[in-house]
């Protein structure tokens, strides 16, 4: 397996990993899904423009093509309709609703649905060693969310309403990913993700300028722009461009495996950071996922 494929797997999902901490700190502040979804992307907006000139004046080294027609340029910003703005939409509202630990738990059941859609539609193949990592990895994602539920504070309402939207969350990504992986290595990853990504952020704006009033986002404590500025760039631009590139390196079926860990990071991050509740079954479920990174890692 191409080692910087796996490595560019492995940092992308510990800095996706870090969204869920970062947005409950902006949910403390003040701020709302809808809030900090329009300030994520109006921050990290200028970023893929930049990469996307760059991409097309001077090529790029993932080999795609330094020229986009208008027909691959409106897929692509469509299909961030898919990735970036409803999956990330219904992730953070839903993270309203439950514990970092929950959510990202619930998130990620996108690598089993990826795999099947990429087995499915894009020909990929779905060994025995993919499939045992999928069985490890869902036993104890399984696991980790039976005992969230049981913990006392949780209120069985919002935790269904909850896990419903961060379901949907997942359900989107899993769909842009395995509809956009031929299309990203035709355009190269560099390209595909920042049309994606310019795209999605076009949706964000005028979804929060048919429901909010602009001036609102101008009186939200400068904290939560900060922590906003610090979740665009360091949570959503470099993972994004990461988990792109070792789609095209290793393909979707491991990549998502590997995202696996994902939950893994959040849960430590919010016992430590949050200091959320959590017994020992948690770890159970975790090392029953690390178990199941380890095995498509190999």
């Amino acid at each position: 397996m191409d080692r910087v494929g796996v490595a560019f797997a492995v940092a992308g999902t510990f800095l996706f990993a870090s969204k869920s901490i970062l947005a409950k700190w902006v949910y403390a502040l003040g701020g709302d899904a809808t809030e900090l979804l329009t300030l994520r992307m109006v921050y990290a907006w200028p970023f893929y423009a930049v990469v996307l000139g760059r991409s097309l004046r001077t090529g790029q080294k993932d080999g795609g093509a330094t020229r986009v027609s208008a027909r691959d340029a409106f897929v692509a910003t469509g299909l961030g309709f898919f990735g970036y703005y409803l999956a990330s939409y219904l992730d953070l509202l839903g993270l309203e609703f439950v514990s970092a630990q929950l959510e990202r738990l619930t998130l990620f059941t996108y690598p089993a649905l990826t795999s099947l859609l990429a087995w499915r539609f894009l020909g990929e193949s779905l060994s025995w060693r993919t499939a045992a990592s999928i069985s490890l990895c869902f036993a104890g994602v399984a696991l980790m969310y039976h005992q969230e539920t049981k913990l006392p504070d949780a209120s069985e309402h919002s935790v269904a309403w909850g896990i419903l939207l961060v379901a949907g969350a997942a359900v989107s990504y899993s769909a842009y990913v395995v509809a956009g992986k031929p299309l990203m290595r035709r355009l190269g990853s560099s390209t595909f993700t920042s049309l994606a990504m310019i795209g999605s952020g076009g949706f964000v704006v005028a979804h929060y300028a048919a429901l909010r009033d602009w001036s609102g986002l101008m009186e939200l404590d400068g904290r939560v722009h900060l922590w906003s500025l610090v979740l665009a760039v360091g949570c959503t631009v470099v993972p994004s461009y990461l988990i792109n590139a070792a789609v095209v390196r290793i393909g979707a079926s491991r990549t998502s495996i590997i995202g696996t860990a994902g939950p893994v990071l959040t849960v430590l991050l919010a016992i430590v950071v949050l200091g959320e509740s959590s017994s020992a079954w948690h770890f159970v479920g975790m090392a029953l996922a690390i178990a199941g990174v380890t095995v498509v890692a190999r």
